[in-house]
């Protein structure tokens, strides 16, 4: 894999290093020896009444300090929250033997080992090097973790191996781009993106288009299709459709196709993030497959909005509200224009082809379907959003959801449905990805 090697030999010196030492071991290709191992639903096996589990602790305290705190958008919030979920992925797989493949890092384990303390260690190293200004708060947060778990030589063991998985994922992940400074200089004419109204904000987090993948081999490895033509059928189609639905007065909309809207109009990462929590905890899932859960989901997660930003910055293509604010510079007589068109949710400041929210949740909802072997699954979803009708909406299959929230963005007005559907392919293919190729199965289980 090109960004692999380009890793291992910016790193080299460091890896040897730690190598040298004993204390872990960094694999930088993917994990293809099992990826025709079959599926293994997860365990129902819950931890004991009395203790905590830990994955979902430090999920929540991480979302918080990605989102709440620090206050990253979606793109680059994931990535982080991915790094610190194969983390513990890495160091509780390690400690239970391995019944799953590793993802980056291979610890030194000494048992006994507390899985409990090595996922606790391993999320705690993980932000703190990410949001070092955080550390005072993340220190308290991890303390309390240590507190729920027995002194002895466990603990410390597990405390071990979750050093080094964080260790060894930010080792992994050193100068993958997700810092790094793009600049950005939007275009001009018919079909190319600006900034939109009302606050004419520049693109968001440009560089993540350049980052490299969690799983995949280059960020423009599932790249879409050019959008349509301005003289095209779809395009006249889709421009006219969000053009009538998305306003954000005088609609065709329903009023529960209003309150879907803004219902989709949560941040995504935390909307989705509980989603994933809710049925966590209804599955009753033991550490380590929650450990394997998060991991999934998160690199799918990363992975289908790294690839939806390569096709976004690579064509630049014009949101609705300035499309239809400028309909007749197009070229398309079917493309009536509406000079002070405004969109029911505020658009987001990044090109709109193809929909990000389409990827991700493609991503989120194919990874659900092969993590628990079915589309039909009684879940629900809330919204933070204030005043709707319906802030909790209950469904029955994964691929519901995704229906009502590729709906949802063209009731918003901030995106096509061309959009919508090409967004969603791009997430179902990393998706794909993911789950043939990572955190499979190790050879010769048998569940």
């Amino acid at each position: 894999m090109k960004y692999a090697t380009e890793t291992i030999k910016r790193n080299s010196r460091w890896l040897a290093v730690l190598m040298l030492i004993g204390l872990t071991t960094v694999n930088l290709a993917p994990n293809t020896s099992a990826r025709r191992a079959p599926v293994t639903p997860p365990s129902t096996i819950s931890l004991a009444d009395n203790q905590t589990d830990m994955v979902l602790d430090w999920n929540g305290h991480a979302a918080n300090a990605i989102v709440g705190v620090a206050m990253q958008p979606p793109p680059r919030g994931l990535i982080r929250l991915a790094m610190v979920h194969v983390a513990m992925y890495d160091a509780v797989n390690a400690i239970e033997g391995y019944p799953f493949t590793a993802y980056a890092v291979t610890p030194n384990v000494i048992l006994p080992a507390s899985p409990e303390a090595a996922a606790a260690a391993a999320a705690h190293d993980v932000l703190v090097a990410l949001f070092p200004m955080q550390q005072a708060d993340l220190d308290v947060k991890y303390e309390v973790s240590l507190a729920a778990i027995p002194d002895g030589m466990a603990k410390i063991n597990g405390i071990s191996v979750g050093q080094q998985a964080a260790s060894g994922i930010l080792l992994f992940r050193a100068d993958d781009g997700r810092d790094a400074v793009v600049a950005y200089a939007p275009g001009s004419g018919p079909g190319v993106w600006n900034p939109t109204p009302p606050g004419f904000l520049p693109a968001q987090a440009p560089e993540v288009a350049q980052v490299r993948p969690f799983t995949l081999s280059s960020p423009s490895q599932f790249r879409a299709e050019p959008p349509p033509d301005l003289s095209s059928e779809t395009w006249v189609r889709d421009y006219n459709e969000t053009k009538n639905l998305g306003r954000a007065t005088g609609s065709t909309r329903t009023p529960e196709q209003t309150d879907l809207g803004r219902f989709v109009s949560d941040q995504p990462m935390l909307q989705w993030n509980r989603a994933w929590r809710r049925i966590s905890a209804a599955q009753e899932m033991s550490l380590a497959d929650n450990a394997r859960f998060f991991a999934m989901l998160t690199t799918a997660g990363s992975d289908a909005l790294i690839a939806c930003w390569d096709t976004k910055f690579f064509y630049n293509f014009w949101r609705p509200v300035s499309a239809i604010r400028a309909g007749d510079t197009d070229g398309n007589p079917e493309t009536e224009p509406d000079p002070t068109w405004i969109g029911l949710v505020i658009t987001p400041n990044h090109p709109e082809y193809p929909a990000a929210h389409g990827c991700f949740s493609s991503a989120s909802t194919g990874t659900l379907k092969f993590f628990f072997g079915t589309d039909h699954f009684n879940f629900t979803m809330d919204s933070a959003v204030a005043g709707l009708t319906n802030p909790v909406r209950h469904y029955t299959s994964f691929s519901q959801a995704l229906d009502d929230i590729l709906d949802a963005r063209i009731y918003g007005g901030m995106h096509y449905r061309n959009s919508n559907h090409k967004g969603a392919i791009i997430g179902k293919q990393v998706s794909r990805y993911v789950t043939t190729h990572y955190f499979l199965p190790s050879r010769g289980r048998n569940d």
